[in-house]
C-alpha cells in the first residue's frame, strides 16, 4: 500500500482546504449550530453542485466520480478540521455505504443517482436508546426495532436513537429484526421514506451542536419487500457490520482533522500568551506537551489512512479474503486510537488556553465537545480495543487449530 498522497489526492486535499477555509469559519459554524436543521441548505447545494463531494466514491455507473476511500478520508479529515456542519457524514459515510454494501442493483439504481446529483440526503438508524444505555456496544444487540413479515412485505415498529441528521434526511435506512430472532440472526435493513404515514422524527439536543442527531419512531408501518436492502433469506448483519466499520473509519478521519486543528490553534495561542515576560511557547514543559500532541496526531493519521486503504480494496472487490478480514481490525484500530488522540488534544487545548479555554468566544470547547461525541458514537475506544483483542484471539485459535503454531 502507498502511504504518500498522489498528485490527484494532494489536489483534492488542497481544494478541500481552500473551500472549507472560506465557508466553514468559526462564525459560519456557530450560525449553523443555531439552526434547527444544523446546516446551511444553500451551502450544501453549493457543495453538491460545485464540488461534487457527495458523489466522490459513488461508482460512475450510478452518476458518481468513482474515486476511492482514501480520497473520501481526505475530505473527512478536512471537514473535521473545520467542524463543517452538513449532512455529509450521514449521507456519504452511512447512507451511501449502506446502499453500496447491502443494496441490490435496482436499489442502487434508484437511490445512488439522486444522492450523486445532490437532490437526496440519507442516513442510517441502528440503535435503540435503552439497549445502548446498558452496553454501548453498537453491535447486533443494539437492534431492537421489529420487522414482522406480512404478505409480500414487512410491518416495521420501534424507535431509533442517535440518528445523524435523522430529522432532515430524505431517505432513512433503518435496521430492524424479525420478531423472535436473537443476536445476529433475523436482522434486516430497510430503505424508508420519511414522508410515509406513521414515521415521526424528532431532533434531540446533544452536547455537540455541530452535528445534529434525531430520534425516529415508527408504529405499524407497512413496507413492500423491495424496500428491504439485499435479498430474502439471510441476515443483513454482516453487511450492516461492514457499513459500521466504514463509518468508523470516516469518523476517525474527522477526528484526525479535528485533533490537528485544535493542536494548531493551541500552538498559535501559546506563541501569543505572555507570562513572566516571555511567551509560554518558550517554556520547556509546554514544548513537551505540544510534542505529545503532535505525536498522537501523526500516529492517528497513519492509522486512518491505512484503514482507508483497506476499505478501498474491500469496496473495489479487488482484495483477497485476507484483506477483507483485515477491515474489522483496521477500522477498530483507527477508531480507538483517533478517539483517544482527539480527546487528548482537545483537553490539552483547553488547559493550555488557560481561563479562556472553555469560554464561548474561543473555539477549543467546540472541538472538545466534538471529540467526546465522536468518541462515543459507534463505540468508544475501550470497546474497539476489546474488539481488536477478540479478533486477535480468534486468529490465534484458528492458527492453533490449523497447526500453524508450533509447541
Amino acid at each position: 500500500m502507498e502511504f504518500a498522497f498522489t498528485d490527484e489526492q494532494e489536489m483534492i486535499r488542497e481544494s478541500a482546504d481552500s473551500f472549507l477555509q472560506d465557508v466553514s469559519t468559526s462564525e459560519a459554524v456557530r450560525a449553523a449550530m443555531a439552526t434547527d436543521q444544523g446546516f446551511d441548505p444553500e451551502l450544501w447545494d453549493r457543495l453538491c453542485q460545485e464540488m461534487y463531494w457527495q458523489a466522490l466514491h459513488i461508482p460512475e455507473e450510478y452518476g458518481g466520480l468513482g474515486l476511492g476511500y482514501v480520497e473520501l478520508a481526505i475530505l473527512f479529515e478536512e471537514m473535521g478540521r473545520r467542524l463543517f456542519c452538513s449532512p455529509f457524514f450521514s449521507t456519504v459515510a452511512m447512507g451511501v455505504n449502506a446502499l453500496l454494501v447491502a443494496g441490490n442493483e435496482e436499489q442502487k439504481q434508484q437511490w445512488l443517482p439522486q444522492i450523486a446529483e445532490g437532490s437526496l440526503t440519507a442516513t442510517l438508524g441502528l440503535a435503540s436508546s435503552q439497549q445502548n444505555r446498558e452496553n454501548r456496544s453498537w453491535d447486533a444487540s443494539s437492534v431492537q426495532a421489529t420487522a414482522r413479515k406480512e404478505g409480500d412485505g414487512y410491518v416495521l415498529s420501534g424507535s431509533w436513537h442517535y440518528v445523524p441528521d435523522g430529522h432532515t434526511a430524505g431517505l432513512l435506512i433503518l435496521a430492524a429484526r424479525e420478531e423472535g430472532s436473537k443476536e445476529e440472526d433475523g436482522i434486516r435493513l430497510f430503505a424508508v421514506s420519511p414522508d410515509s404515514e406513521g414515521v415521526q422524527r424528532y431532533w434531540t439536543p446533544t452536547m455537540d451542536q455541530t452535528r445534529k442527531q434525531a430520534k425516529v419512531e415508527i408504529e405499524n408501518l407497512f413496507v413492500s419487500a423491495d424496500c428491504r436492502l439485499g435479498g430474502e433469506g439471510t441476515s443483513d448483519w454482516p453487511a450492516l457490520q461492514q457499513v459500521l466499520q466504514l463509518a468508523s473509519i470516516a469518523i476517525a478521519a474527522e477526528q484526525v482533522g479535528g485533533a490537528r486543528q485544535v493542536m494548531d490553534l493551541t500552538i498559535d495561542y501559546t506563541r501569543e500568551r505572555v507570562q513572566f515576560g516571555r511567551t509560554i511557547a518558550s517554556f520547556q514543559a509546554i514544548k513537551h506537551r505540544a510534542a505529545d500532541m503532535m505525536l498522537q496526531v501523526e500516529c492517528a493519521k497513519s492509522a486512518v489512512y491505512y484503514a482507508a486503504c483497506v476499505a478501498d480494496e474491500v469496496l473495489r472487490n479487488e482484495s483477497d479474503s485476507a484483506v477483507k478480514e483485515e477491515l474489522p481490525e483496521a477500522a477498530a484500530l483507527a477508531k480507538a486510537y483517533c478517539s483517544d488522540a482527539f480527546f487528548h488534544c482537545a483537553a490539552e487545548s483547553i488547559q493550555l488556553h488557560g481561563g479562556v479555554g472553555f469560554t464561548w468566544e474561543y473555539d477549543p470547547h467546540l472541538y472538545f465537545k466534538r471529540a467526546k461525541s465522536t468518541e462515543t458514537f459507534l463505540g468508544d475506544a475501550g470497546l474497539h480495543r476489546e474488539r481488536i483483542a477478540s479478533l486477535l484471539l480468534d486468529d490465534s485459535k484458528d492458527n492453533v487449530t490449523s497447526g500453524q503454531v508450533e509447541r
